[in-house]
């Protein structure tokens, strides 16, 4: 017999039923040395006290460093925190115990006897073949479509199906299945809606508003493609970049012996990379590159953009690459930059060309992306340079006469940039009176502004401008549209000039195509 506990109302309850309900994880104090993976103690972080989870231990200099993860904050958010910075006075909540896994029976030890009795089973179930007495026996009673659901061979039953109901008055039966092939198909239903393409109507199956999307964002984090990568920490504390000191976000494979200095200098014109002061000084007396290593293919008052090919410019397009690692999740790619073009903002002064951000195409895309990463460095972010990187890469769609559209999937920064860059270019679109856009479509919006017909569609859907009008769908310009539009025109904005843009799309031969190590 169960042993009762008593309840919240004075009712017992049975104690297997109470032990079901989770726990709160066990805490108590602790020392340094007890300290282990998994456990979630209080740290300090911006003056106030915060609960962070121990994702590795590590010893630096003689001395254990911890890299925590804090609750219900942004991944990039992580740090590595020496000792003096954990709270250990209040209670360490330590992890829950794993669960024992239960054993897998291996196919090849299978026992005889379990083959026999699945073996009976299926003999059991397997319908009688159409020309056996069975079979004669159950048309004679005119029952020869009730059992068609549970048939193996479906498409030889789908035409007993069709045939033609008896002259009788009886009503017809629809045979169902059993609640376990109910469910599996259940299964199989939402296993190949899973493996469909991102479209419209799945979008829109999450009804947030647009703080509520943006506080998911902040807390989700960056979608990877590499479970591998979630698991790993940053290992760099901090780097030095021009006179920009810049705090890393996530974990990038730079040579290991550099992850154990405090501060990695790296160049901000070949990108290279030192853990030393005096190693750094002294590449800076000799490197004489004041600009990437390409062709300037665009120049206004404010920025220049570089196109390199991957293939020409292999060291610095890898430096790149390992660069915009410290500050990208999703990104996977570190080595094999043959196949891509490389697009780098900058701005100038008298030192020369500093970089701003940069985004990587693929030479010969399937899917017609037109970007395939895309990054602004962390010291030019909230500076309009994000969607002039956005612009620049529609411009050069534009000059291929291609739409175009951004490799999926996109960070959680990546993903706000975009979605804010379509909303301005539709709206300044539609809303612009010197432009006779009464009658137009989505694919002559498709077409002005280079994006694919699904992003201008999700756009107009998104800002509600699609509209159900005597039958047939129009696109409407709200009060909410017009008083953004007019925003717009007040905000100073950096535009581009297309007029400045001295570009030809490069046109490559099988055999430059054709990648190896």
């Amino acid at each position: 017999m169960d042993q009762a506990s008593p309840g919240t109302n004075g009712s017992s309850v049975p104690a297997s039923r109470a032990s079901k309900s989770e726990s709160p994880p066990p805490s108590s104090m602790a020392t340094i040395t007890q300290l282990r993976v998994g456990c979630k103690v209080w740290v300090s972080k911006d003056g106030d006290f915060r609960l962070a989870e121990l994702l590795s231990i590590h010893t630096k200099k003689g001395q254990p460093i911890f890299y925590v993860h804090y609750q219900d904050y942004n991944k990039r958010l992580d740090e590595w925190v020496p000792v003096d910075r954990l709270d250990l006075s209040r209670p360490v909540q330590w992890p829950k115990p794993e669960k024992p896994k239960k054993a897998v029976v291996p196919p090849n030890k299978v026992s005889k006897d379990s083959l026999l009795v699945r073996d009976r089973k299926n003999k059991r179930a397997r319908p009688p073949a159409k020309n056996s007495k069975a079979a004669k026996a159950a048309r004679a009673r005119g029952k020869e479509n009730v059992d068609v659901g549970t048939t193996d061979d479906a498409p030889e039953t789908a035409t007993d199906v069709a045939t033609p109901l008896s002259t009788n008055n009886a009503t017809p039966t629809v045979s169902t299945p059993p609640e376990d092939e109910q469910k599996t198909g259940e299964n199989d239903m939402v296993d190949l809606d899973a493996t469909q393409p991102e479209t419209i109507e799945s979008m829109q199956l999450d009804n947030y508003s647009r703080e509520e999307e943006i506080e998911k964002l902040r807390t989700s984090g960056s979608m990877t493609q590499n479970a591998h990568e979630v698991a790993r920490v940053r290992n760099f504390m901090k780097i030095q970049m021009g006179h920009h000191e810049v705090e890393p976000w996530y974990f990038s494979p730079y040579p290991i012996e550099l992850t154990e200095e405090d501060c990695m200098y790296i160049c901000e014109f070949c990108l290279c990379y030192y853990g030393s002061i005096k190693q750094f000084q002294r590449h800076r007396m000799k490197c004489q590159l004041q600009h990437p290593p390409g062709n300037e293919i665009y120049r206004d008052e404010n920025v220049s953009f570089f196109e390199i090919d991957g293939r020409r410019q292999r060291t610095w397009c890898r430096n790149l690459c390992l660069l915009s690692k410290l500050f990208l999740d999703h990104k996977t790619l570190y080595y094999d930059v043959d196949p891509f073009l490389f697009y780098c903002m900058t701005t100038r002064d008298e030192l020369g060309h500093h970089l701003v951000g940069y985004f990587s195409k693929e030479k010969e895309s399937a899917e017609q992306y037109n970007v395939a990463c895309i990054l602004t460095l962390p010291q030019y972010q909230r500076h309009g340079f994000g969607k002039l990187l956005i612009a620049f890469s529609y411009e050069l769609s534009k000059k291929e006469g291609k739409l175009g559209s951004p490799e999926k999937p996109l960070s959680d920064l990546g993903l706000l940039s975009y979605r804010a860059y379509w909303s301005d270019t539709v709206i300044e679109l539609l809303a612009d009176e010197s432009r006779d856009m009464k009658e137009t479509s989505i694919d002559d919006i498709a077409t002005v502004t280079s994006m694919t017909t699904q992003d201008v569609l999700h756009t107009l859907q998104t800002l509600n401008m699609l509209k159900y009008y005597k039958g047939q769908h129009i696109i409407c310009l709200t009060a909410g549209v017009m008083e953004h539009y007019h925003k717009l025109h007040k905000k100073r904005r950096r535009l581009l000039d297309p007029q400045k843009l001295i570009w030809k799309p490069p046109v490559f031969t099988p055999a430059q195509l054709r990648f190896a190590w």
